[in-house]
């Protein structure tokens, strides 16, 4: 069975949600029988380009970002041109030209402009595949970020928001299989395509697992933020609970911490403004920082599953968490979970509930039995492989319409790739 697999870059180090749930489907195809040849960008200048694991081709492209104008200039979004990059075109083209594939997977918006080269190849290749494995409704988080603009740079942004919104649409009207890591984003993406379904994927879990763990008045009086903080759209969430949270908890002797990856002029800005919020930034081990926290939270609701919510569970930190913001789990409020309706609840529960070690030991418990048997990577991998395995093949007069309009919009990306713009006629 061979796959070709598009995908933003080398999952390795897996240092974010995104790399964890892309690594950790790639290989669990790969164990499942697929043959594949993974393409995306290269992370770090000098590495190979190259590597090989057991059913899996590597393949990395150097990572030259696109320009400001081609980005505005182009009929797709940014996030849809992050690998929009000559070593990726060109790989592309070349396996499209020269290979006989089962499978094209489009893992992530991210590879969204490849989709009318997929077209094109399977025009020639009317049995081959197409999987489009969504990790975000990518059209409502942009539009949120739109919304927090002003100006002009608001009107760039609402651009931004409708070429997403025509991409997403195609993407999911055009692939035979669509999943996504939610079951929100399952039905928001389903209703882009009326009668189709939208397969539920959710992520593995291949880390540490705590036999047991106490929580009591040994432990600082500590919630904890786990995560990367590097999309806008989660760093305006976390802005908003911490100008909540912060001064609450600074006068009822709750500590905040924040560990994961940020830049560092964010976590400098961060310190400045809320100066009683412990900025950690990056650590090569969380597991410490989950060890002398008492609960875990969530503060925003976009992006996906949240792979975090994984560790907290496997670690026994209890989570508490807005509404909406926990997907795909086995938890609910009440069992294994304590949700909320906004921030200032969030952070006022936080401060009654702290000291409630009883209840906050029975959470975590029962957050830990409900998942125990759940998320194991082997079992997702067979469940992809066979789901692409039986997909219709979509062949509908939408699709041939999706088609033509993305084989004008090739045309008018590769002019852009050398840097002419293109005429009137040529961008019609």
């Amino acid at each position: 069975m061979p796959f070709l697999w598009l995908t933003l870059c080398d999952p390795d180090p897996q240092t974010n949600g995104q790399f964890i749930y892309s690594g950790g489907l790639i290989r669990a195809a790969a164990k499942a029988g697929a043959e594949l040849t993974v393409l995306g960008l290269g992370r770090q200048p000098g590495c190979p380009s190259r590597r090989r694991e057991p059913n899996i081709d590597w393949q990395f492209a150097g990572d030259r970002p696109t320009s400001r104008w081609m980005q505005q200039a182009s009929l797709f979004p940014p996030i849809a041109l992050r690998t929009y990059v000559p070593d990726m075109r060109a790989a592309l083209a070349k396996h499209l030209a020269s290979g006989h594939w089962d499978a094209v997977v489009l893992d992530s918006f991210n590879v969204g402009w490849a989709l009318p080269h997929v077209l094109r190849y399977r025009r020639r290749n009317p049995r081959t595949k197409i999987a489009y494995l969504a990790q975000n409704q990518e059209t409502t988080a942009m539009r949120m970020l739109a919304q927090a603009e002003k100006g002009w740079r608001r009107a760039v942004r609402l651009m931004n928001v409708a070429k997403a919104d025509r991409l997403e649409r195609r993407l999911v009207r055009t692939a035979d299989l669509v999943t996504a890591d939610s079951p929100d984003d399952c039905q928001a993406l389903a209703a882009l395509a009326p009668d189709k379904p939208v397969f539920f994927l959710p992520p593995g879990y291949a880390g540490p697992r705590l036999a047991r763990r106490t929580i009591d008045s040994s432990l600082p009086r500590r919630v904890v933020v786990v995560g990367s903080f590097d999309w806008a759209a989660k760093r305006l969430s976390l802005e908003a609970f911490l100008s909540v949270a912060a001064p609450l908890f600074a006068a009822k002797g709750v500590e905040l911490q924040l560990v994961g990856r940020t830049e560092g002029s964010h976590v400098a800005a961060l310190r400045h403004r809320f100066p009683s919020v412990d900025i950690v930034g990056t650590v090569p081990d969380v597991r410490p920082y989950m060890a002398d926290a008492r609960i875990a939270l969530v503060t925003d609701t976009l992006g996906g599953f949240k792979l975090k919510s994984l560790d907290y569970i496997f670690n026994r930190l209890p989570i508490f968490a807005l509404e909406g913001a926990v997907p795909g789990t086995p938890l609910h409020d009440g069992s294994g979970l304590r949700l909320f309706k906004d921030h200032a609840a969030l952070a006022r529960a936080i401060v009654d509930m702290i000291d409630d070690t009883a209840a906050l030991n029975e959470q975590q418990e029962v957050a830990y039995d409900l998942s125990v048997s759940r998320f194991d990577w082997t079992e997702i991998g067979r469940s992809l492989v066979r789901q692409i395995q039986m997909a219709p093949i979509q062949r509908t007069k939408g699709a041939e319409t999706c088609e033509d309009y993305f084989v004008a919009a090739s045309h008018r990306e590769a002019l852009l790739a050398t840097g002419r713009r293109p005429s009137v006629q040529e961008s019609d």
